[in-house]
């Protein structure tokens, strides 16, 4: 368990979680994509010095029936594609850190620089923009990471606007568990969570 005197939480936008919403806990906005993630953790690890860093934001889920809110666990990047080199999609060429697991009960997520509205190759539950990133910024440095995203759309040609309906309901919901503990036992699921 993580607490607010040891711990920063990474969230991409604002919209994502206000940080008024959790006014004992320090809340730093990356912005969007792996290398405004990579800058600003490496930056609040150097200047805050956290035991823990926890990353919350929306995710599409390329699964089926998934919705509110999860922990995840497992971390890939699905825009590395260097299968012109013969390198696997996901492997960094010459990267003896690839696929990130911090042996958890949780799902995977992917990211990459760019907004998922259709399938994609790889095999994974969620994608979103700034998971991978951290996930390996925090391993290198070895600083504790917990990460835990709100399922706003279902990466289809209407995440878009999913995104936009959902985006304030999952601030609510992760503020919520963070605050009330037996939420950390039981993570929520909102079927409200999801357009039909």
């Amino acid at each position: 368990m993580f607490t607010n005197d040891s711990t920063v939480i990474l969230v991409a936008l604002k919209d994502e979680l206000p940080e008024e919403m959790l006014p004992d806990w320090r809340v730093i906005y990356t912005g969007v994509g792996k290398i405004n993630a990579t800058f600003h953790t490496y930056e609040t690890i150097n200047r805050f010095k956290p035991r823990t860093i926890v990353n919350f934001g929306t995710a599409g889920s390329l699964k089926q029936g998934l919705t509110g809110l999860h922990e995840v666990s497992v971390f890939k990047q699905r825009d590395m594609d260097a299968r012109g080199l013969g390198f696997p999609l996901g492997e960094t060429p010459f990267d003896s850190i690839n696929t990130i697991n911090n042996f958890r009960d949780g799902l995977s997520c992917g990211s990459g620089d760019n907004f998922v509205d259709q399938q994609i190759e790889m095999e994974t539950d969620l994608v979103d923009m700034e998971a991978y990133a951290i996930a390996k910024v925090c391993k290198l440095a070895s600083v504790e990471f917990y990460c835990f995203k709100y399922i706003s759309d279902t990466a289809n040609e209407n995440a878009g606007d999913d995104w936009s309906a959902n985006v304030k309901k999952g601030a609510e919901m992760f503020s919520r568990w963070l605050i009330t503990p037996e939420y950390f036992r039981r993570y929520p699921q909102d079927p409200e969570s999801m357009n039909p």
